[in-house]
């Protein structure tokens, strides 16, 4: 229950985010905007959660976890009910800058939850089922927004998951524990306690929290460099129909939502790096493939689809069992907080390189994915090779008790 209420907490944000994707051509069409302001409005969520991932890493160690949790997934509820009743296109985009400045920190404050009380030994398997909330976002959360966008809006979407947030809110009051453990490690002297900045700077000091970070940032900006403009692509150059778009999310989030627990009990069984390595390996498969299709019908669509979100967001499974263990256990917040950070940067960045990248022509198609495609197979490969410098600590925060 306590990895299921956590993974209810990570399903809403990660839908808040991955909503404003397959509503590209609706809001293009309705703010009469185009790739280049949208991208904009995809990196303001990331760009502000990187702001105050950072800032947050300066304190969150020296907070009770729960109440942390819930006052951040508080205001972050209410900044998407703001998306929901903006007036335009600049409205939008400073509420959609203001979920992400709460809605970004809480990614990183689930997992330093995970990593306090799951044990190593299982904790490919719980970063398994916390991303089985990406599969869950993209089965029932993608598929049902995209229909009240379809019929009533694109207002709606953002209204109901403020609505979900709410019962979601409710039931981690309850089912989350109290997590104080950490505090007596995380503030170890007088000089420490005067200078907040001393957590951020111990995890900078270490080296091996510095390849955790730049591993994250290479596989976020492989990632997020293509999956913004997918939607748009496949409507403007494959031929795929809008009403047809949540049927691809549905069958994708259906085949990752068996995948992502599979792929942590393997990597607990097999190796993280190993298991990682192999899932980069066979994302560059349909990263290639989704930035070059040419006019195919619906089924081979959802094909590739299917492949992509396997393979492209299943790597984070084995890579977030990987980043949640090389850090040292007493400056876990600070260091997820951090990391967090560097993830919604890399996002932010990415998105916008791609929206410079690709342009429509004249016929609306659009130019230049193919190219994105290329960029975001070199940043895995290089993430490929980067992982292997990392090194893993198997122990358990004095935070709460092994699950």
């Amino acid at each position: 229950m306590l990895l299921i209420t956590l993974a209810g907490i990570q399903f809403a944000h990660i839908l808040d985010f991955m909503v404003m994707m397959p509503l590209g051509p609706i809001l293009m069409r309705e703010l009469g905007v185009g790739t280049h302001e949208f991208g904009l409005l995809v990196s303001a969520y990331t760009f502000t959660a990187a702001f105050t991932g950072v800032l947050a890493a300066v304190f969150v160690d020296r907070f009770e976890r729960k109440r942390m949790l819930l006052t951040m997934f508080a205001l972050f509820a209410l900044a998407t009910l703001a998306c929901g009743l903006a007036p335009g296109y600049w409205t939008l985009l400073a509420a959609r800058g203001t979920a992400g400045a709460f809605g970004g920190v809480l990614g990183s404050m689930v997992q330093t939850m995970v990593g306090d009380l799951i044990p190593f030994e299982r904790r490919g398997r719980a970063s398994g089922t916390i991303m089985s909330a990406f599969s869950l976002s993209t089965v029932a959360g993608v598929p049902l927004s995209l229909y009240l966008a379809n019929h009533f809006g694109w207002r709606f979407p953002f209204i109901f998951i403020a609505v979900l947030s709410c019962a979601f809110l409710l039931l981690g009051w309850k089912m989350l524990p109290v997590l104080r453990g950490h505090l007596p490690t995380a503030i170890v002297s007088e000089t420490e306690r005067a200078h907040p900045l001393s957590a951020m700077a111990a995890v900078l000091r270490d080296a091996n929290h510095l390849r955790a970070l730049v591993f994250m940032a290479l596989i976020m900006f492989s990632g997020f460099t293509v999956i913004p403009y997918i939607t748009i692509y496949i409507t403007a150059n494959v031929g795929i129909r809008q009403e047809d778009i949540p049927l691809i999310y549905l069958v994708g989030g259906c085949a990752t939502f068996f995948t992502s627990r599979l792929v942590g009990r393997l990597a607990d069984a097999h190796g993280k790096i190993r298991v990682y390595r192999l899932m980069a390996l066979c994302s560059m498969v349909p990263l290639f493939a989704q930035t070059h299709l040419g006019p195919i019908p619906l089924w081979f669509m959802i094909f590739w689809s299917r492949l992509f979100f396997v393979f492209v967001p299943g790597r984070m499974v084995p890579a977030m069992a990987i980043v949640t263990s090389a850090v040292q256990p007493r400056l876990r917040g600070t260091f997820l907080s951090m990391s967090g950070a560097v993830q919604q940067l890399a996002a932010g960045t990415a998105s916008y390189v791609g929206g410079v990248m690709i342009t429509a022509d004249a016929s609306g198609h659009i130019v230049g994915y193919g190219m994105v495609g290329y960029l975001a197979i070199v940043a895995t490969l290089t993430a490929m090779a980067f992982v292997g410098q990392i090194n893993m600590h198997t122990g358990v925060s004095t935070a709460g008790r092994k699950v």
